[in-house]
């Protein structure tokens, strides 16, 4: 059985660490969301502490859609894991049902999860060097401070597992996913 694996969350909640342990247990794929925002990133310049021009963001919703096609097209019984930030505002839950949409049409588990944190850790944790390390993550503690109070996080689904980042390792929370899915490991 094949799992489509929705990892949510605000900058710095865990996102890629927690779908890199996820994917080393489940041997899916992780198609974080620096592997499509990133090269719109570049191209524009960016260098993960000045803001994200709002010109910059179609571009890399049409790079998702390529991955997502890409996805749609792969072996059945393939897994994925996807990590996304979903701000609570217009047009963010419609993602949500993209992504549920493509593992109903795989005939894949569709697996949402929400990673929270509390803002003055993510601040604390956009600081961090590790954070520029071959990826565009946003790094400025006021600026994670700033999108998190201002745009918030979509509310999860009914279906969702609830993580808080801030009090589980991310090899715990991965495990946590894998039973929650029914994945086994």
């Amino acid at each position: 059985m094949a799992f489509l694996y929705l990892l949510v969350g605000p900058p710095g909640s865990g996102k890629r660490t927690v779908g890199t342990h996820l994917s080393r247990l489940t041997g899916a794929p992780l198609l974080d969301n620096h592997l499509t925002n990133d090269p719109v990133f570049h191209a524009f310049g960016l260098d993960g502490v000045r803001p994200v021009p709002p010109e910059a963001w179609p571009f890399a919703s049409r790079v998702r859609a390529v991955v997502r096609e890409a996805v749609a097209a792969s072996p059945r019984e393939l897994s994925h894991i996807f990590t996304i930030y979903l701000a609570d505002q217009p047009g963010e839950a419609e993602s949500l049902e993209r992504f549920r949409a493509l593992a109903a049409g795989r005939g894949a588990t569709f697996v949402p999860v929400w990673l929270t944190c509390p803002v003055d850790e993510l601040a604390r944790r956009a600081a961090l060097p590790e954070r520029s390390v071959g990826r565009l993550k946003l790094r400025d503690p006021e600026g994670v401070r700033r999108v998190v109070t201002e745009k918030g996080l979509l509310p999860p689904p009914e279906d969702a597992l609830l993580l808080e980042t801030s009090t589980l390792s991310a090899e715990d929370a991965a495990r946590r996913i894998v039973a929650f899915a029914g994945a086994g490991a």
